[in-house]
């Protein structure tokens, strides 16, 4: 019985798929003039979920909270007063000044769930890699914001895929990229918002753009 009740499941689930509607990219890539570093997710929430125009728009997701915290020593830094939205000005200015670039690695998509999870995301056009590149020539790494996003990355550039937290080299288009996995900042991800904000503090300095938090208290966005 249980068997049946399985099979009937996963038919349903499968018709589902089938039925779902493509979904293509509401947003435009961020790409300041001068991009040192593209970060890549997968695909953004459903629009109903967003508290902003921009990228990681999820009041739930932790991505900007991490920035806060490992730049300003503020996880809630990016974040409105009441704390229930984001301060999208805050986010882009910031981002243009450390040559921060937002993009994702699927252009269209089918949410087999109807929601936010990369699980339930059927990619059915990836992103064009070299095109988004030959926008940011000063660009030389690349880091995936979770496992859907290193998944198709990997197979763009033919690379094994590193340990969360660590990068691997590929030449790619006459140019050698250094490619970071790093910890999703999505919840659904088991760790603490501390450990993950520790593995993106190490990255950026590695890539020496983080500065002391000193410094960066006496600036205004």
């Amino acid at each position: 019985m249980k068997t049946a009740q399985k099979l009937k499941a996963s038919a349903g689930e499968k018709l589902i798929m089938q039925n779902a509607e493509t979904e293509s990219h509401p947003l435009p890539p961020f790409l300041p003039e001068k991009t040192k570093v593209l970060m890549l997710g997968s695909f953004p929430p459903p629009k109903e979920r967003w508290k902003m125009d921009f990228f990681y728009p999820n009041i739930q997701n932790d991505m900007w909270r991490i920035f806060g915290r490992v730049f300003f020593d503020d996880m809630n830094y990016f974040l409105t007063d009441n704390r229930q939205s984001f301060r999208e000005s805050a986010i882009r200015s910031f981002l243009l000044e450390k040559g921060i670039a937002i993009w994702d690695t699927a252009m269209e998509v089918r949410r087999q769930k109807g929601n936010a999870s990369d699980k339930f995301l059927e990619i059915t056009r990836p992103i064009n890699l070299a095109e988004i590149l030959s926008q940011i020539p000063e660009c030389r790494t690349i880091v995936v914001t979770g496992r859907k996003a290193a998944d198709i990355l990997s197979i763009i550039l033919g690379v094994k895929q590193p340990p969360v937290g660590s990068y691997v080299e590929t030449p790619f288009l006459n140019r050698h990229l250094r490619i970071y996995r790093m910890p999703s900042s999505s919840r659904a991800y088991p760790k603490p918002i501390e450990e993950k904000a520790a593995a993106y503090e190490k990255m950026f300095n590695e890539l020496q753009i983080a500065i002391s938090r000193k410094e960066i208290h006496t600036k205004n966005f």
